[in-house]
């Protein structure tokens, strides 16, 4: 079996190669066992793992169902081919297929799991307009966003801990009523038992650790890989010092942040004033 360690910062290839070989050791796999449940040879499948080859959609929904791994595999192919997403966020949201702990920070805005198709569709025409983006590229990130969100409907979902700040429920993004129909939705998916929903308020002012987004990914292994990203780079974070500073800084933050009930009852009172 071909060995070469990879580098998922290195390339595309990399990063679903690395992807599809962790995929694999997870269950406790060869190549060759995969080989014999999927229909690809071993030597496919080691060339796809180790970069040497790209790979079809027909491929990677075979993998994706011997493997069982939902549509992980394909969120993060489909984003890997598409242009203009933010280096780094297709390897993310392939992760967070597969994470069974979500920790969100949002400082701006709803976070992508949460928002409606509305919201989503005002945030990307005005990308369209300020030239950031073409139409096409604004409705594949709409499609893939909605794919992302299937992990909501999953038997066993994930659990899902989001901070927002408070920022994020009063920006009336697409006018009073996407905005009330984003906040309404908001609302109902934090009473969900597996959804943990919390507002930072501006008085946190600068006490709030967090100046951008922030995501941290816990694996059903225990491992835990972060996510970050500026206005034009989204970056994958796997240094364990750094990942395990930002997990002390979101404990502290979210015992900071207001608790459940207010939270929810600071979104229904953005809401009214809309």
């Amino acid at each position: 079996m071909n060995r070469r360690e990879l580098d998922p910062t290195a390339s595309p290839r990399e990063a679903f190669g690395a992807l599809l070989r962790s995929s694999r050791e997870a269950l406790g796999w060869t190549q060759e066992e995969l080989a014999e449940v999927s229909g690809y040879s071993d030597s496919y499948i080691s060339a796809v793992e180790t970069g040497r080859k790209s790979t079809s959609l027909v491929f990677v929904r075979a993998m994706d169902k011997a493997l069982g791994t939902g549509q992980t595999l394909e969120l993060m192919w489909v984003g890997m081919r598409r242009r203009g997403f933010l280096e780094g966020f297709p390897e993310h949201a392939a992760q967070e297929a597969r994470a069974a702990e979500i920790r969100i920070f949002e400082p701006n805005l709803i976070p992508g799991l949460f928002q409606t198709k509305d919201y989503a569709l005002a945030r990307e025409a005005a990308a369209v307009q300020r030239g950031r983006s073409t139409p096409d590229q604004a409705e594949e990130r709409v499609r893939f966003l909605m794919a992302r969100q299937r992990l909501l409907k999953r038997a066993e979902p994930p659990i899902i801990h989001a901070v927002i700040d408070e920022s994020g429920i009063r920006r009336p993004v697409g006018g009073a009523a996407v905005m009330r129909a984003q906040l309404e939705h908001l609302a109902e998916i934090a009473t969900r038992p597996h959804v943990i929903f919390q507002i930072a308020p501006f008085s946190l002012a600068e006490h709030a650790p967090f100046r951008s987004v922030v995501t941290l990914l816990t694996f059903a292994d225990r491992s835990v890989v972060g996510y970050t990203e500026g206005a034009d780079q989204g970056r994958v974070v796997r240094d364990d010092k750094t990942v395990r500073a930002w997990e002390r800084d979101y404990d502290r933050f979210r015992v900071e942040a207001l608790a459940r009930t207010a939270s929810l009852d600071l979104t229904h009172k953005a809401r009214k004033e809309l």
